[in-house]
């Protein structure tokens, strides 16, 4: 399960309906009314904000501004715990600096992109997650799956893995590209 969705599901829960609403009026120059209208909980706000990338498990400091202004500062603590614990940022669980060819192959990568990623060993149920989180961008939902698998192999992520994956999926241009 992701954490920073578990933590958005535990923070909509403990949402008053008057803090609600403060929420949604914070929001209305980021949200169109008609879809604020249609947000009966934060689970719903929360997840309009994912849509439109305003909020992201790596970027939180729209949401703690949010937060901040309801005065929920026991929100605000728990999101803070949630970034020093690794999750928003882990260093170590990065690739090197050369070893992040992730733009080259989500510029060169169609709509294969779920191809390479099961040849990456990525499940179907992580990518499913991935394409509910950003349904209309093609470009963030490959992005952040390349994420994830950065993620998940940790140090072992390896560009040679990258550019055996994308041969095996006869992506050999990218491939090409990702050895430069």
């Amino acid at each position: 399960m992701d954490p920073f969705l578990t933590l958005l599901n535990s923070f909509s829960s403990s949402l008053s309906d008057a803090e609600l609403d403060s929420l949604k009026f914070l929001c209305r120059r980021e949200i169109s009314k008609r879809r604020l209208e249609s947000v009966r909980s934060g689970r719903d706000l929360f997840a309009i904000l994912l849509e439109q990338q305003l909020i992201a498990s790596d970027k939180v400091s729209f949401l703690e501004g949010l937060l901040k202004n309801i005065k929920r500062e026991d929100l605000v603590s728990q999101l803070k715990q949630f970034e020093e614990e690794g999750e928003v940022n882990a260093p170590d669980d990065q690739p090197d600096a050369h070893e992040k060819p992730i733009e080259v192959i989500c510029d060169n990568v169609g709509k294969d992109w779920k191809m390479l990623m099961r040849k990456l060993d990525i499940s179907e149920v992580k990518l499913e997650r991935i394409v509910a989180a950003n349904p209309y961008n093609l470009h963030e939902q490959f992005h952040q799956s390349l994420r994830e698998w950065q993620k998940w192999k940790g140090r072992d992520a390896k560009v040679a893995d990258l550019i055996k994956a994308l041969r095996g999926c006869n992506m050999n241009l990218v491939a090409d590209k990702v050895e430069k």
